[in-house]
């Protein structure tokens, strides 16, 4: 898998107990912690895909603590893209920092659930949506 200067992946604490694990997510004292906007949660059902956006201000620090989703993003400078799966099996923060498109897919059955701990506030007018097939998936790729 390639690597984009902008996104950073860190492995994150499960601690399982009898009546309910804990899920880590993200601490001010963490190098990924960029400021606190907003955190908001995304589902995306199955073999369905959400995108492409891109931020123009906003470092998403993206979670998946139910489910299975696969991030694509995309440098549209450098003409590169990569693939993350981040899930209940593969607990991991995803931190993007803002220029890069990025796309997601439901890979599990039943609910996929994201958090995005947003450096600010949702603002309309600092991101921008294009269609999906703007881009090629990063399995179109080979990568």
């Amino acid at each position: 898998m390639g690597s984009l200067s902008g996104v950073k992946l860190t492995k994150l604490k499960k601690i399982s107990h009898p009546k309910g694990d804990v899920f880590h997510a993200l601490k001010s004292s963490e190098d990924s912690f960029s400021g606190f906007g907003e955190a908001y949660f995304s589902s995306v059902n199955g073999e369905e895909i959400k995108g492409w956006k891109k931020h123009t201000q906003m470092v998403m620090n993206l979670i998946v603590p139910v489910g299975t989703v696969i991030f694509y993003i995309y440098d549209d400078v450098l003409l590169q893209g990569v693939k993350y799966q981040l899930g209940e099996d593969s607990y991991y923060r995803l931190t993007i920092k803002p220029g890069y498109w990025v796309a997601f897919e439901g890979a599990g059955k039943g609910i996929n659930l994201l958090l995005n701990i947003g450096s600010i506030e949702h603002n309309p007018s600092e991101s921008i949506n294009v269609p999906l097939q703007t881009f090629p998936l990063v399995n179109e790729y080979g990568m």
